[in-house]
C-alpha cells in the first residue's frame, strides 16, 4: 500500500521555489481533515502529530510533506504551525 503521508528533507534550491507559495498558519488545536487534492507543504515553524491510516506522523520545522488526495486524518497541533503550501 502506498503511503498517504510522505515526509522528506529538501535542499536550498528546492526551498527557494517553495518560498513563493502561500503561507498557512494554525494555532495549537485538534481537528479532522480530508484532502480533496494532493497537498505539498514545507513547515516553516511548529510541530504537529498527524494520525492517518493507523499511523502517527510527527511533522516539524524543516519537513517537506506530501499529503495524498483522499487522505482522511486527524491533526493534533502541538506548537503553532506556519507552512508554505501548494495543491496539485
Amino acid at each position: 500500500m502506498a503511503e498517504n503521508v510522505i515526509i522528506k528533507k529538501i535542499d536550498e534550491k528546492e526551498l527557494e521555489k517553495i518560498k513563493k507559495w502561500p503561507i498557512w498558519t494554525c494555532e495549537v488545536k485538534k481537528f479532522d481533515w480530508e484532502y480533496d487534492s494532493d497537498e505539498h507543504c514545507y513547515i516553516i515553524e511548529g510541530r504537529v502529530i498527524v494520525t492517518a491510516d493507523g499511523k502517527e506522523y510527527e511533522i516539524k520545522k524543516g519537513d517537506y510533506v506530501i499529503f495524498k488526495k483522499g487522505l482522511r486524518c486527524f491533526w493534533d497541533v502541538k506548537e503553532n504551525i506556519k507552512k508554505h503550501y501548494n495543491f496539485y
